[in-house]
């Protein structure tokens, strides 16, 4: 019996058993550290993500080098989920290990800057356009202190984002529609927040338009292409009448290109001419060295020292907007990304990605063609995703009416018996600048393999 997607759902429930068992079998030295790893820390992982983001038990990893890793039993993957994009430089990089090796010799923190801040925000500045920049650990972090500012500069609490983003775990943006009401997206958040967000369909310009008529959203923020519902482009002149819009109603707007930066050197967003306020960088800007940016306008950039005087109801002064932090910034973050910007993530680099991109995207076609299958593929640049369904989805409710857990469940463990780590669901295979065409080859091999096992 086949499903909607084209694939025995029989063959796919007794595959699923079959490569679960290999997979925990051939895995005794992960699966035994994981169990010691409960005794000191939930789930046995250090991040909750490490066990949840995977249906199949959590890897445990002994070293990687270029597009590849190795597990504590030896087992080695080309690596196409590259730590959900935050691996895009490959694994440690040459000019990083430099970077780093020699930054913390010469000592890595001061709550201080040094002249690797400079470096790094002037090739922001010249790379993505935005004129001023602003350090975090992570584009989570990023993501709260641009809420914060637009909060500030409109005097509006409302934050608007679309169904089936992700921007961070920040308390703002952890929302979700249901029958047309917000929600917390998670348990421990506060109900409250339902009040302060809104959440409306990609692509969809009239909803949009709806959502802002009430003049009361400080901030829209948005991605060029939304990469936690599958990878969801936009239609022509969505991008523009967003812009439009947001300016008609006093809204500030903000892009975060964390996921998408990959697909072009200065981003999707510099390489379709979008206008925002705000501009959201993280993962792989410093080779996976915790370091998050936001780029703004000068004009919002004046609130960081043109903020008037206000009065708590105490008496005390209030004068400045919550951002910044310990360790935001520090000396060694901005080593590596001085390094992985201006040396690892070139020109040169991303138009070979960007080839291996198109390789990927082809030959996940071809596979899908030969398998007979209603699929559909989105790629750009060095970014791909798998539909399982004919059209690629325009936003994220029919992302999810097209998705089978199952079925990507089954993918992802079959293709790590075989030597390969797939992406999760809501992204999509993606190679790195450390890739070669012989590495998309074995993946598409795989996948192809995979087809012909569940057909």
């Amino acid at each position: 019996m086949a499903d909607l997607t084209g694939i025995d759902l029989g063959r796919v429930r007794e595959l699923e058993v079959a490569e679960n068992a290999r997979f925990a079998a051939e895995r005794p030295q992960s699966m035994a550290r994981t169990e010691r790893g409960k005794r000191s820390m939930p789930l046995g992982v250090p991040n909750s993500w490490m066990d949840e983001l995977y249906e199949h038990p959590p890897l445990w990893v002994a070293s990687g080098k270029g597009a590849r890793f190795v597990d504590v039993d030896g087992h080695e993957y080309i690596d196409m989920y590259i730590a959900d994009m935050s691996a895009f430089c490959g694994h440690a990089p040459d000019a990083v290990i430099r970077a780093v090796s020699h930054r913390m010799a010469l000592g890595n923190h001061f709550l201080l800057p040094n002249d690797d801040a400079i470096e790094v925000a002037e090739h922001l500045a010249t790379r993505y356009g935005q004129p001023k920049w602003q350090f975090t650990h992570s584009a989570t972090q990023a993501n709260t202190e641009v809420i914060r500012l637009a909060r500030r500069a409109t005097g509006r609490e409302v934050v608007l984002v679309f169904d089936g983003k992700y921007h961070g775990h920040g308390d703002a943006t952890l929302v979700a529609i249901d029958e047309g009401t917000v929600v917390a997206e998670y348990q421990g958040l506060p109900k409250s927040i339902s009040g302060q967000a809104r959440v409306v369909s990609f692509n969809d310009v009239d909803e949009l338009e709806r959502a802002l008529a009430p003049g009361d959203v400080a901030l829209v923020l948005t991605e060029p292409a939304m990469t936690n519902a599958g990878f969801l482009l936009p239609e022509p002149g969505f991008h523009a009448a967003v812009r439009r819009l947001t300016r008609d109603a006093g809204t500030l707007l903000a892009i975060d290109e964390t996921h998408s930066l990959v697909c072009a050197y200065a981003g999707l967003a510099r390489k379709w001419d979008l206008e925002s306020d705000f501009l959201i960088l993280g993962k792989s800007i410093a080779a996976g060295v915790p370091l998050g940016t936001y780029g703004m306008s000068n004009e919002i950039a004046s609130i960081f020292h043109d903020l008037p005087i206000e009065y708590d109801v105490s008496g005390a002064v209030i004068d400045e907007v919550p951002t910044g932090g310990t360790l935001f910034g520090n000396a060694l973050a901005m080593a590596a990304g001085r390094a992985a910007l201006t040396e690892v993530l070139t020109h040169q680099a991303f138009a070979h990605a960007g080839a291996l991109g198109d390789r990927l995207g082809a030959g996940l076609w071809t596979a899908i063609a030969a398998a007979g299958l209603p699929w559909s593929v989105v790629q750009e640049g060095a970014h791909a995703c798998y539909f399982f369904v004919p059209v690629p989805p325009r936003n994220a409710a029919e992302s999810r009416a097209a998705d089978d857990i199952a079925l990507r469940a089954l993918l992802r463990v079959f293709m790590a018996n075989r030597g390969v780590m797939e992406s999760g669901w809501w992204l999509g295979p993606t190679v790195t600048i450390a890739h070669t065409a012989p590495d998309v080859d074995r993946y598409l091999a795989v996948f192809a393999e995979f087809l012909t096992a569940v057909t």
